[in-house]
């Protein structure tokens, strides 16, 4: 019997383009799989929601990014309803999604991160809350919407014109360096990436716009590092509790010794599903096609706790 998938995309955030990107790629290759795929574009209308996955499917595909479908929102309302759904659950969803939480159970681990804490919006723009240059983020948001740097002597009009993302703020020391990415998928780490791009923030139009950064894989980067990578992505996912797939970047400061330059920066519990994704293209490089990903993910669906 065939398989009715309803795979969740578009939604409220500031990510919805990017997820409706993914939701189409996805439902494509269910559907050439076999799948009966449904996509369904989320909005503010719950009860339509609710009545477009009744009867239950068989599973939800997740291609929501960003807040209200990856923060644990989402994954609440399906686990109310009992229906399995891919990607993490609730717990570790939310946990992942927010920055000073993801931040605090990965160094309890053992992973570096860079140093920095939680300010109030009207600290930073009093004055410098860490000597420059240091990094600006919105606490709980992806694809580096709202991240800025702040460099030596720069004062911030334009964080104050543009900042919307709440009263609190994560601000970060500024890690020189490479960019580095490590898809994992299950209970293995796929590759580490290296993202090379114009300028010094790997942003929303460098992720999401073809041609705009080089993906080099695998990283060159010394063995040492590489193998760090690899360990702390897969140990930021058991630590977290995510399961299905999820994606840790890394800044990696070849200046400093050994692997002293490797530091944790996040970790995306629902990375994309576009033609340039990075997790996507590591599966790749490792024999699993887009559509065997998307299979074992719906495959491997789960809810925590399943109505009977």
């Amino acid at each position: 019997m065939t398989k009715r998938v309803v795979v969740l995309m578009g939604g409220t955030s500031s990510e919805r383009d990017v997820s409706l990107v993914s939701g189409a790629a996805v439902v494509k290759a269910l559907n050439q799989s076999g799948f009966e795929a449904v996509p369904y574009d989320v909005t503010h209308d719950v009860a339509a929601l609710v009545a477009a996955l009744t009867p239950k499917p068989d599973a939800v595909f997740n291609a929501l990014h960003g807040a209200g479908g990856e923060d644990g929102t989402m994954q609440g309302l399906l686990e109310l309803m009992g229906i399995p759904y891919t990607h993490s659950g609730v717990l570790a969803s939310a946990a992942a999604m927010d920055k000073p939480t993801a931040k605090r159970i990965v160094e309890a681990a053992g992973i570096r991160t860079p140093k920095g804490r939680v300010v109030a919006l009207q600290e930073v723009r009093s004055g410098h809350p860490l000597p420059a240059p240091y990094i600006v983020k919105p606490v709980a948001e992806g694809s580096t919407v709202g991240v800025h740097i702040v460099r030596p002597g720069e004062n911030l009009p334009a964080l104050d014109a543009g900042w919307s993302f709440g009263e609190n703020l994560l601000v970060e020391e500024f890690i020189a360096g490479h960019e580095l990415t490590v898809g994992v998928m299950g209970d293995r780490a796929l590759a580490v990436t290296e993202i090379r791009f114009g300028g010094t923030l790997f942003d929303y139009t460098s992720k999401y716009t073809p041609g705009h950064a080089q993906h080099i894989i695998p990283a060159p980067v010394p063995q040492p590092v590489y193998d760090e990578a690899m360990r702390w992505a897969l140990l930021a996912h058991r630590t977290l509790g995510c399961r299905g797939i999820s994606r840790s970047d890394f800044r990696y400061d070849d200046k400093r010794p050994g692997t002293s330059g490797l530091y944790f920066l996040e970790i995306n519990s629902q990375p994309g599903f576009t033609p340039i994704s990075l997790v996507p293209e590591q599966a790749q490089r490792a024999g699993i096609s887009f559509a065997e990903l998307v299979t074992w993910l719906v495959d491997t669906a789960a809810c925590d706790r399943r109505a009977a």
